[in-house]
């Protein structure tokens, strides 16, 4: 009895395919609760999107939408609060003001006491503090930016090990039919 074998390197190839099919489906299942893990998270620390927003108002942050939504609410009520100045802005005006009131001969605890002084403070703490702010909401956003694409390279390293699974059958091993004796 003999036997012949087809394909003797797809067993490599069905091999290696398999693995990518397995890589596929962990980076989709890691992708998939990364998200999940920032929504629950956001969705924990009871953030609701400003009435003003232009999009997702009074809703609960937890998708990137609305905590993209809320971030530019954020960026806008620290500009209106600020007169559209930055928090470096503000911090330059603070200098220049402080270099005035120096060259009035005023003492650093008279400089300090400045009504003008404390209020730019102020606006520069409240810029500072909506800034962090969207700095934490952009950070998740990118978060979910993150799961997402982990998710669609899975998708893709998915349907890559599928296809090299179809292009390499199973080996197949064919039994060759006895010989027939001679008749005379």
């Amino acid at each position: 009895m003999s036997t012949s074998a087809t394909g003797s390197s797809n067993g490599l190839v069905r091999l290696l395919a398999l693995i990518t099919i397995i890589f596929g489906g962990v980076f989709i299942v890691a992708g998939a609760a990364t998200w999940i893990a920032v929504s629950v998270n956001l969705k924990a620390e009871n953030i609701t999107v400003s009435d003003d927003a232009e999009a997702f108002a009074g809703q609960t942050v937890d998708t990137p939408w609305e905590a993209w939504s809320q971030a530019a609410i954020i960026n806008h009520h620290a500009l209106a609060a600020s007169g559209g100045l930055t928090y470096a802005e503000i911090g330059a005006e603070m200098t220049e003001l402080k270099a005035d009131l120096a060259a009035q001969g005023l003492s650093d605890e008279e400089i300090a006491a400045n009504e003008d002084l404390i209020a730019l403070q102020n606006t520069r703490t409240t810029v500072m503090n909506g800034s962090f702010l969207r700095a934490s909401l952009f950070t998740s956003v990118i978060a979910f930016g993150v799961a997402l694409l982990v998710v669609g390279l899975g998708a893709v390293v998915t349907v890559i090990g599928v296809a090299l699974r179809k292009l390499a059958p199973a080996v197949q091993v064919e039994a060759a039919a006895p010989a027939t004796p001679a008749t005379a």
